[in-house]
């Protein structure tokens, strides 16, 4: 297999899914992994071109001295699907364009390509295959409330505008179940390694 052309695994999974740890067990099987989502943040903060879209549509209020005001652009786009399209257009060329770069600067022959809306955004496609991390909405709710602070409604609310795992799971290639603890996860996370191996 050519270095220049790595097989690539999109990961992918509602909030509280656990798609991130299930991207950590992978990397360390030795899958280099791209966050999206790290690197979206990233680029919102950093890339100037990026900063301006941002506050060209959403306002000065869209950074404060920390950088992203989240909190704010949450609001604004967790209540009106139109505005989310207009973040969406802005950060989505400009990660798609990080990962290409990232891609090409790495050496291994298998990479993973971890993102909230991997489906949604169309990345999916850029992919060799598709995994979705799968669990009960009750479980997600659960553990989003003890990560990241949220009420039931808001993270509700998030849920609500994601897509639903029916419809990821049409898309995807390889299912994990994470209803279990982490040593299922693991477990899960082992096996489809050792089918991704068979399609390289």
């Amino acid at each position: 297999m050519k270095n220049n052309h790595p097989f690539v695994v999109g990961i992918t999974g509602g909030i509280g899914s656990g798609k991130s740890t299930a991207a950590k067990f992978f990397e360390k099987l030795g899958i280099p992994v791209y966050n999206s989502d790290t690197r979206a943040k990233l680029i919102q903060n950093e890339n100037s071109e990026v900063k301006a879209k941002i506050i060209a549509a959403f306002g000065e209020e869209a950074y404060d001295e920390n950088g992203l005001n989240k909190a704010y652009l949450s609001k604004q786009v967790f209540q009106d699907n139109e505005k989310l399209k207009v973040l969406n257009s802005i950060v989505h060329p400009a990660v798609f364009k990080d990962f290409e770069d990232w891609k090409t600067a790495q050496k291994a022959d298998i990479i993973m390509k971890e993102a909230a809306i991997l489906i949604e955004s169309g990345s999916y496609k850029d992919c060799d295959v598709v995994i979705s991390v799968i669990v009960d909405i009750e479980k997600r709710i659960a553990r989003t409330i003890k990560r990241d602070n949220l009420t039931r409604e808001e993270i509700l609310s998030r849920i609500n505008h994601q897509i639903s795992d029916e419809e990821r799971i049409a898309k995807s290639d390889f299912i994990i179940d994470n209803n279990g603890d982490l040593a299922h996860l693991k477990s899960e996370v082992e096996q489809t390694f050792i089918k991704i191996k068979k399609r390289v």
